[in-house]
């Protein structure tokens, strides 16, 4: 058997965040991980095959693939509420128009 490597994994909502401290063996996956009981009953309320994961701030395109190193952190993110291209639109719109109402 693989010896284990220290792994973390963390998923924050606006209102708390949690972190869990893990052992796993050498060679596991990222997907691997988070089929672990541990993590499944931490966010039962979570599809984790579903949602996006990454590697301190690196999205993973294929977690299948991505095998663990020691001192990893996982980090579940949220699906995004709005489009940050079109937010960022919408408040160049605005500007535009506050400036031309104020006759700048």
């Amino acid at each position: 058997m693989a010896e284990p490597i220290a792994i973390e994994v963390v998923y924050a909502t606006p209102e708390q965040q949690g972190l869990i401290r893990l052992d796993v063996p050498a060679g596991s996956s990222l997907s691997a991980v988070l089929q672990l009981d541990l993590v499944q009953q931490q966010w039962p309320q979570l599809d984790l095959g579903q949602m996006p994961v990454g590697i301190f701030g690196k999205v993973v395109a294929d977690p299948n693939k991505h095998v663990m190193q020691a001192g990893e952190r996982i980090e579940i993110y949220r699906p995004l509420l709005a489009d940050p291209k079109e937010v960022r639109r919408l408040r160049a719109a605005k500007a535009a128009r506050d400036r031309a109402a104020s006759g700048g």
